[in-house]
């Protein structure tokens, strides 16, 4: 039987949108108050999803509380109440967007997950607007 299991989690974090390459305007014109100097934060809800088959011993598709450990050590520990673009290695010279944070976050838990499983996370950088990879 295939099926799907889902595990949510939230972190908050500072960031900077800023491509170095460009002039301060070209900056203020792409990312607007995003590009602010002194950094802005979010709330950001994760999603994560794992396809697969339910192993017939156990019952499960992956015991989640190893699902939430992987999370809780490879997103919320690392990225919970940090500035993406001063305190992490991940964002120290890749723009700290939605789009690059879910695919990070998506590295992160792809390399801790057995092959046998499918992976898809969701991020949600505001209640309206959110990212997902792979798309």
């Amino acid at each position: 039987m295939r099926i799907a299991a889902f595990r949510r989690a939230h972190f908050n974090a500072a960031h900077r949108l800023h491509n170095p390459a460009w002039s301060a305007e070209k900056n203020t014109a792409v990312f607007g108050l995003c590009n602010n100097p002194n950094y802005h934060g979010h709330n950001y809800d994760l999603e994560v999803k794992v396809v697969g088959e339910v192993d017939p011993e156990t019952g499960y598709l992956i015991d989640l509380k190893i699902l939430k450990d992987i999370i809780w050590e490879e997103v919320e520990q690392r990225f919970d109440h940090k500035n993406l673009n001063l305190d992490t290695e991940e964002f120290r010279d890749l723009n700290p967007t939605a789009e690059n944070i879910c695919y990070v976050v998506w590295e992160k838990i792809r390399a801790r997950l057995d092959d046998r499983y499918e992976l898809v996370v969701r991020l949600w950088e505001t209640p309206r607007n959110y990212v997902e990879y792979p798309a």
